[in-house]
């Protein structure tokens, strides 16, 4: 496609070449995952995608809201939880996922302790829910629910800093 040539030939040798890099790269995605169980995760997060998008959409509504609101009313918070997720690949797509839906940034990962930034408490509490890294342990066939340790007040946090200096 980036030759700007459409024939049969460059279309075929498109194919093949995808078909090869997609045989020699399956293992690094689904590196535990039986040929059954591949199938279903790819159908999961096919199904997941869509919920990903929708919680992209709201999640830019109420940054704009925000953004435009006269008082600003926002209230950044850093949250540490511990997830029951297993799998680096399961790890990684709920971090993305995180990270992908504006408001919140996740800032690192450690043997499975997130730590996430979220711009209002509002974001924070929809993320305490759990239910995104519900669905990624769905999409992966992983356990069951996140634990939120702690919430810290960034604005805190700064405060003691400043007085460290």
């Amino acid at each position: 496609m980036l030759s700007g040539k459409f024939d049969v030939f460059h279309l075929s040798l498109g194919v093949i070449c995808s078909v090869l890099i997609a045989y020699l790269t399956h293992d690094l995605l689904f590196a535990n995952a039986r040929v059954g169980d591949m199938r279903v995760i790819v159908q999961r997060f096919i199904v997941y995608i869509p919920w990903l998008l929708y919680q992209i959409i709201l999640s830019n509504f109420h940054v704009a809201y925000l953004a435009l609101s006269p008082k600003m009313p926002i209230d950044p918070k850093i949250m540490r939880f511990d997830t029951k997720l297993e799998s680096d690949i399961s790890w990684v797509t709920l971090a993305n996922s995180i990270t992908l839906t504006p408001g919140t940034i996740t800032m690192d990962i450690r043997e499975g302790e997130f730590f996430i930034h979220a711009l209002s408490k509002k974001v924070a509490d929809d993320l305490d829910t759990g239910e995104m890294e519900d669905r990624v342990a769905h999409v992966f066939m992983e356990a069951d629910h996140i634990y939120v340790q702690d919430v810290l007040d960034v604005a805190r946090i700064y405060g003691a800093l400043r007085k460290q200096v």
